[in-house]
């Protein structure tokens, strides 16, 4: 399998899972509500990722947790994830400049 092949079939499964299940009925919808409940799972999701990172971060800082992995594990997950939806509201808001400088 070609390397390109690799890295976009691992770029699909990691935005789906950051998306979670609303990534599959999105692409069924064509009235347009469909990315932006992507885009509200993908934020519900990085709250979560978040929330847990915060709650494992006190409990090491407590001497609660008993593997310092965990912790890192999910610091680490929550910051890609959050550097997904930066960039996904970036391209979005530059793809609405790009139609704004259309119409003018």
């Amino acid at each position: 399998m070609p390397l390109s092949a690799i890295n976009a079939t691992a770029a699909t499964t990691s935005l789906s899972g950051v998306m979670g299940s609303s990534a599959t009925t999105a692409t069924q919808r064509t009235d347009g509500s469909g990315f932006g409940t992507a885009l509200s799972g993908a934020i519900d999701n990085l709250q979560q990722l978040q929330g847990t990172s915060n709650a494992l971060a006190i409990q090491a800082v407590t001497g609660d947790l008993n593997d310092i992995h965990t912790a890192t594990i999910a610091s680490t997950r929550a910051q890609v994830t959050m550097e997904l939806v930066a960039a996904v509201r970036n391209k979005g808001v530059d793809a609405f400049n790009e139609i704004m400088r259309m119409q003018a």
